[in-house]
C-alpha cells in the first residue's frame, strides 16, 4: 500500500470516527431524554386516567345515593332484605351499574373494629365473570388501607375515599373503588357505598400511549439521526477534515496554500477561528523559516568572516616560536587567547636593530570586533613609531597624540612598553595605565615591580609619559600580562586574582618563558573549571641571557 493511499485512510477513518461517535453521543442524549421524558409521560398518564377513573366512579356513587339513602338502608335492613321495595332498589343500582361500565355497585357496614364487613346490597355488571354477594353476606375487610379508609368515612372525617389496587395479588384483577358514606335524615353515617371498576381499560389506554410513544420516539430517533449526521457532517465533520489535511499538507510541503482555509470553511465558530488560526500559522512560519534561513545564512557568513578576522589577527602577532632562534641572549614567549573570536589584548615583540628589542603588551577597552580594529591600529602605530627611534616614553606620548586626533568613539588602550639593551641588559620601559610587570632577577622569585602609571592611550590629549630603567643580570625575567589574568573567575564567581597568578609564577621560577606561561594558562583552565571566559587572557615573558663571551 502506498503512502498517499495509507493516507487516505487514515484520513477516512479518523473522519468516519468523529462523526460516528458524535451522532452515537447524541443518539445516546436524545434517547436518554427521550426514556426519561417517557417515564415521566407514562407516569403522568396513569396518574391522571387514575384521577379519570375515580371521579366517574365517584359520579356514578353520587347517582347511586339518589337511588338508596341511609335511611333507606335501615327498613332494608328489618325486611331482611325480603321486601319488595328492596328489590327494586337493588334492581335500579345494577342498571346504573351496567350503564355507568362499573364491575360492581355494593353497600357495606362495617363492624365496630372493621376487621369485617357485611353486604346488604351487591350488584355486578352483566358482563362480568363475578358472582354478587348475597344479603347479609358477612366476610373479613380486605387489607389495613380499607380499613383506615372505612373508619374515616364512618366517623365523618372524609366524604369520598378511593382505593386503587394494581399491585401484588389480587383476587379480581387490577380495580378502582370509590366509597362514599351513605348518611341519614340526621347527618350520621349509617352504611359505606362502594363503586369498583376494572382498570383493564386503563391498562388498554396505557399500552396504546406506550406504542404511540415509542413509534413517535423511533420516527423522531431516525429524524434526528438523519439530521444530525447531515448537520455534523456540513458544519463540523467536513470543516474539520479540511483543516486535517491541510495540517498534514503544510507538514509533508511546508509552503503555504493556494487556496485559504477560510475561504471554504466561512463558518464564524471555533470552527472558522480554527482555520483562520492554521492560515495564519502556516503565513507565520513560513516567515519564520525565510527568517530563519536569512538569519543561518548571515550567521554562516559572519562566522566566515569572523573565523578569518581570528586567524588575520593571529596572524598580525607574532606566534612563531622560537622568535629569533639564531640569537642567544633572550629567550621570549607570548599568549593571547581571546574571550570572543577576535579580541582586543595584544602582545610585540621585535628587534629595532641588532642590540634592542621592544616589548608590547597592550589591552583595548571593549571586545570583539571594534576592539580588535582599535587593537590593529594601536600596535601598528606603536611599532612604526618604535622603529623610528626614541624612548618608550616618547613613543607612547606621539602614539597617544595620533590616537587622540581621531578617537571619536572614545575607546582607549593601555599599554606597557619596554626596550631591552641586549648588550648592557638595562630595560627602559614606560607605563599607560597597564597592569603591574613581575620581574624575577637571577636566582630569586617573581615579584610585582610597582611602576608609575601613565593615562591610557587615547584618553586625553597632550599627555606627557615617563619612562624607568630595569637592571637585567643573565637568567633574570620580566613577565606582563593583561587584566584577564587576576580577572578570570569559576563558577562561584571567585576571582583567580594575582597571589595565585604569582604563586604559578614561582612554581615555575627556574622553567623557560614557554613553559612560565603554559603553567599559567593550565592554573587559570583548571581555577575556571565550566565557567565561561570573562576577558581576554594575553600574557608576555622574556629571560636575559646575554651575549655569550
Amino acid at each position: 500500500m502506498s503512502t498517499d493511499t495509507k493516507d487516505t485512510c487514515l484520513k477516512s477513518k479518523y473522519s468516519g470516527s468523529i462523526a460516528m461517535k458524535t451522532v452515537a453521543g447524541v443518539v445516546v442524549l436524545f434517547i436518554v431524554f427521550a426514556i426519561c421524558t417517557g417515564i415521566v409521560g407514562y407516569r403522568r398518564f396513569t396518574i391522571e386516567l387514575v384521577n379519570q377513573y375515580a371521579t366517574d366512579a365517584g359520579s356514578t356513587a353520587d347517582t347511586a345515593m339518589d337511588i338508596v339513602s341511609g335511611d333507606d338502608l335501615s327498613w332494608i335492613i328489618k325486611s331482611e332484605g325480603k321486601s319488595g321495595g328492596y328489590n327494586v332498589v337493588v334492581d335500579r343500582i345494577e342498571r346504573l351499574c351496567n350503564s355507568s361500565g362499573s364491575t360492581f355497585i355494593y353497600v357495606i357496614v362495617p363492624d365496630e373494629d372493621y376487621n369485617h364487613i357485611t353486604f346488604y346490597i351487591s350488584t355486578i355488571n352483566k358482563n362480568s365473570d363475578y358472582t354478587r354477594y348475597d344479603y347479609g353476606y358477612y366476610r373479613e375487610t380486605t387489607n389495613d388501607e380499607y380499613k383506615v379508609k372505612y373508619k374515616k368515612l364512618m366517623d365523618g372525617e372524609s366524604d369520598f375515599e378511593t382505593v386503587v389496587r394494581d399491585k401484588g395479588y389480587i383476587e379480581t384483577d387490577k380495580h378502582i373503588t370509590a366509597m362514599k358514606p351513605l348518611k341519614g335524615f340526621g347527618g350520621e353515617t349509617k352504611a359505606i357505598l362502594c363503586v369498583q371498576r376494572q382498570l383493564d381499560a386503563l391498562e388498554g389506554a396505557r399500552n396504546e400511549y406506550i406504542n404511540k410513544v415509542f413509534i413517535l420516539f423511533v420516527l423522531l430517533t431516525i429524524l434526528t439521526i438523519g439530521f444530525m449526521s447531515y448537520f455534523l457532517h456540513k458544519s463540523l465533520i467536513n470543516p474539520l477534515i479540511k483543516v486535517s489535511d491541510e495540517a498534514i499538507r503544510f507538514a509533508d510541503e511546508g509552503t503555504e496554500a493556494e487556496d485559504k482555509l477560510t475561504e471554504s470553511i466561512p463558518n464564524k465558530d471555533e470552527i472558522g477561528l480554527l482555520a483562520a488560526s492554521i492560515d495564519q500559522m502556516e503565513t507565520d512560519i513560513c516567515e519564520y523559516v525565510d527568517n530563519i534561513t536569512k538569519i543561518t545564512a548571515e550567521k554562516e557568513r559572519i562566522g566566515t568572516e569572523l573565523a578569518l578576522a581570528t586567524r588575520i589577527q593571529e596572524n598580525m602577532l607574532p606566534n612563531i616560536f622560537p622568535a629569533f632562534p639564531d640569537r642567544d641572549e633572550f629567550d621570549v614567549y607570548a599568549s593571547m587567547n581571546p574571550a570572543k573570536e577576535i579580541g582586543g589584548d595584544f602582545y610585540d615583540f621585535f628587534l629595532i636593530d641588532e642590540d634592542h628589542i621592544a616589548l608590547v603588551i597592550a589591552d583595548v577597552s571593549g571586545k570583539g570586533i571594534p576592539a580588535a580594529l582599535f587593537m590593529m591600529m594601536s600596535k601598528i602605530m606603536i611599532k612604526t613609531q618604535a622603529l623610528n627611534g626614541g624612548g618608550p616614553a616618547e613613543i607612547l606620548t606621539v602614539v597617544n597624540e595620533q590616537v587622540c586626533k581621531n578617537n571619536r568613539e572614545e575607546m582607549f588602550v593601555t599599554v606597557w612598553l619596554g626596550i631591552l639593551d641586549l648588550n648592557t641588559g638595562v630595560l627602559t620601559a614606560a607605563n599607560a595605565g597597564h597592569e603591574y610587570p613581575m620581574i624575577k632577577h637571577a636566582g630569586g622569585k617573581y615579584e610585582i615591580y610597582k611602576d608609575k602609571h601613565g593615562f591610557v592611550i587615547g584618553g586625553m590629549e597632550g599627555i606627557k609619559y615617563t619612562e624607568y630603567e630595569i637592571q637585567m643580570e643573565l637568567g633574570s625575567s620580566i613577565f606582563v600580562y593583561t587584566d584577564g589574568l587576576a580577572e578570570a573567575n569559576s563558577a562561584d564567581g571567585e576571582l583567580f586574582g594575582m597571589e595565585r597568578a604569582l604563586e604559578v609564577l614561582n612554581q615555575h621560577a627556574d622553567d623557560s618563558p614557554e613553559s612560565v606561561i603554559k603553567a599559567e594558562i593550565n592554573a587559570v583552565e583548571d581555577f575556571a573549571g565550566e565557567a565561561p571566559q570573562f576577558d581576554d587572557l594575553t600574557m608576555l615573558c622574556i629571560e636575559y641571557q646575554g651575549k655569550k663571551g
